[in-house]
This record gives structure tokens, sequence and C-alpha cells, in this order.
């Protein structure tokens, strides 16, 4: 993983809408439209289609607030507000293996085309969590926040 690839900084939240308020008047972001939907991922005991609905920040430094998915990883941090560090992957399962080398574990990943993985999901024995997301998603997800207009 380099530095670089760092994209955003991921935030779950209960209530959704007063924490982009929030966000908003104490930080100042903007925000680009709400996107997601059901999603197939793997979890450590099962395989589940969750709703993953998220916002990402038009201003900088890049925010994602995520609506919080009660009893599965996407819930609230106590205390640290900070959910996950995402990360651009030019090879998902090369940097999981990587990751898991320096003690981290698997917590969920998405499959894309051809058996690849797609995103992954990994927490430290200090709590600090990484997204890896495929390189190829960097395109269509830049949507996301290339208009500042959009709230």
């Amino acid at each position: 993983m380099r530095a670089e690839d760092q994209f955003h900084i991921g935030i779950v939240a209960v209530d959704f809408e007063a924490t982009l308020a929030t966000l908003s008047a104490v930080l100042g972001s903007e925000w680009g439209p709400e996107v997601g939907g059901p999603v197939a991922v793997r979890l450590p005991d099962r395989e589940a289609v969750l709703e993953l609905k998220c916002r990402y920040s038009t201003t900088v430094p890049r925010l994602e607030v995520v609506r919080s998915v009660a009893g599965t990883l996407w819930e609230p941090v106590r205390d640290a507000g900070i959910h996950h560090i995402g990360y651009w992957s030019d090879d998902v399962a090369a940097d999981v293996v990587e990751l898991e080398s320096h003690g981290y574990l698997i917590e969920a990943t998405r499959a894309a085309d051809a058996g690849r993985l797609f995103f992954a999901f990994l927490r430290g024995a200090n709590g600090f969590r990484v997204e890896l997301v495929d390189r190829s998603a960097e395109s269509g997800l830049s949507r996301c926040w290339a208009h500042s207009d959009i709230r």
C-alpha cells in the first residue's frame, strides 16, 4: 500500500442526515449524491446482501459517510468516529495477503468479475480498519464527488 493511494476517510452514522449536517457546519464539507444499494458481501461467518448506502464529500479531505447497518461491521465506531481509511488497490487479493501478514483480519469482501476481489475490509489488532477498493472503480466513484454543487 502507498500513501498516495489513500482516497477517503470513512465514517459510519446511525443518524445519517445529522452527521452530514454536522460535518457541513463544522468542517465546511459539501456532499455529492447518495449512492449504493443492495451489495452481496462475504462476511467471516456468512454470505449476505446488505443495503450499503453512502455519500462522499465533494470537498477535501474526502469523507465518506455510510448509513449504519446494524449487526455488521458497518456500525459506528465508539469514541473514535473514524470507521476506516480507504485505499485504491491494483491487486486487492495481494494487498489483503500483505495486511494479513501484519496481523489484519478480513471482515468483509466483495467479489468482482472472474473471481477477483472488488473490495475488502480488514481490521488490525489495534482496531484500525482499512478498506481496499479495486482501482478499476476509480473513474466511476470519482463521479460521486465531481460536482460541488450537488448537496
